[in-house]
C-alpha cells in the first residue's frame, strides 16, 4: 500500500536577486537561472508546491496529498489546517535583504494567511568570514524605529559569523539576513510572509528598489533582541549520531550523520528528510530506495519501522 512507502518529492526552484548556481553545480537539481536562490524541497505552500514523484499518489503536489489523503501524516478528521512546514535550501551568492516574519497571530489577524514565519538554519556551507544579520541593538521600540528611518544600519544591525555546520533559530519577530557566501536548509513553518527592513539600495533589471516594509517591521520585531536558548542533545542509534538541534512549538529539527546501519520504529506522525551528503539505502518491509545527496522524502504514519545504510548526512524534522 501506498502509505507504507516514503513519499519522495520534486523540488520547486526559485530566481531571486540575491541566488546563484550552487543548487545546479552542489546539489545538481536544473535551475531556471544563474540567479536561483531557493529550492523549496519539501513544500505545500502555494507559492511553490512540491509534486510526488512515486506511488499512487506520484503527480499529485504535496497540498493536494495532505488535504485528500491525511491518514498518510495521522491527520484528525475536521483538521482543516494547512500543511505545517516547509524545508528550502537556500543559496546566498549575495546577501539577502535585511527582513523580520511576524507570528502566527499577527500573520492571521493582518494578513489573513494561516501561519506567521518562524525558521531555523543548518549552514550547509560558507565562505571564509561570511556573516548572518541576527538580530539588532536598539533597546526600544522607539530606538528600533529611530535608527531604521534614519538608515544607521551599521549601529542597528546585529552580524555574526557563521560557518558549515552551525545551527541558527530564528523565531518569528527576529530581525535577520543571510549574508553572501552562504548556503542553508532552512526549515520553517509554512508562510511566505516577509517584512524588508532594508535591502541595501539594491535595484532590480528596471532599475527599481524592492518594496520595503518597515513600518510593519517595526511592529512585529522583538525588542530588545535576545537570541534564542535552544538545548540540544546527541544519541546514537546503531551507527547514526542523531543530534537533536531544536525543539520548540513549531517543529523538531534533527541532523543525522550514518556511517553504517541503523534500525528504528517510526514514532512520529510524518518524518521530513532532507539528504545533504553521502549516498544510503532506506528499508522499509523488504522494499529497498537508494538515496543520495540532493533527494528529500516525506515518512508517512504507516511506516511502522525502517533501516538504514551506508554513509551519509541528513537534515530530519517532524511537528
Amino acid at each position: 500500500m501506498y502509505k507504507n512507502e516514503p513519499i519522495f518529492l520534486q523540488p520547486v526552484l526559485q530566481d531571486r536577486i540575491w541566488g546563484g548556481q550552487k543548487l545546479h553545480t552542489e546539489f545538481h537539481y536544473e535551475i531556471p537561472s544563474d540567479n536561483t536562490g531557493e529550492a523549496w524541497v519539501i513544500s505545500a505552500h502555494p507559492n511553490g508546491p512540491s509534486v510526488i514523484k512515486n506511488g499512487e499518489l506520484e503527480g499529485k503536489n504535496l497540498a493536494e496529498a495532505w488535504k485528500e489523503h491525511g491518514e498518510l501524516f495521522n491527520k484528525q478528521p475536521g483538521n482543516d489546517e494547512e500543511y505545517p512546514l516547509l524545508v528550502k535550501i537556500l543559496d546566498a551568492a549575495d546577501d539577502l535583504s535585511v527582513q523580520v516574519h511576524p507570528n502566527d497571530q499577527f500573520a492571521r489577524e493582518v494578513e489573513g494567511v494561516p501561519y506567521g514565519k518562524t525558521e531555523c538554519w543548518y549552514v550547509v556551507s560558507a565562505e571564509e568570514g561570511a556573516e548572518l544579520v541576527l538580530g539588532h541593538h536598539a533597546q526600544t521600540q522607539e530606538e528600533l524605529a529611530q535608527m531604521a528611518k534614519k538608515g544607521e544600519w551599521d549601529k542597528l544591525l546585529r552580524r555574526v559569523e557563521v560557518k558549515a555546520g552551525d545551527f541558527v533559530y530564528v523565531p518569528s519577530g527576529t530581525i535577520h539576513a543571510i549574508g553572501k557566501g552562504i548556503v542553508i536548509l532552512e526549515t520553517q513553518q509554512s508562510s511566505d510572509i516577509t517584512y524588508r527592513v532594508y535591502d541595501y539600495d539594491r535595484t532590480d533589471a528596471a532599475g527599481n528598489k524592492r518594496e520595503l516594509h518597515l513600518e510593519r517591521s517595526i511592529q512585529v520585531t522583538t525588542v530588545p533582541h535576545q537570541d534564542a536558548d535552544v538545548e540540544q542533545t546527541e544519541t546514537k542509534i546503531g551507527d547514526l549520531v542523531e543530534k537533536k538541534l531544536v525543539e520548540e512549538q513549531y517543529f523538531t529539527v534533527y541532523h543525522w550523520q550514518l556511517d553504517g546501519k541503523s534500525a528504528r520504529p517510526m514514532s512520529n506522525d510524518f518524518l521530513q528528510v532532507s539528504v545533504l551528503e553521502g549516498q544510503a539505502t532506506l528499508t522499509i518491509e523488504n522494499q529497498i530506495f537508494d538515496l543520495q545527496k540532493g533527494i528529500h522524502f516525506i515518512l508517512p504514519k504507516g511506516i511502522k519501522e525502517y533501516s538504514l545504510e551506508g554513509k551519509a548526512e541528513m537534515m530530519v524534522s517532524h511537528t
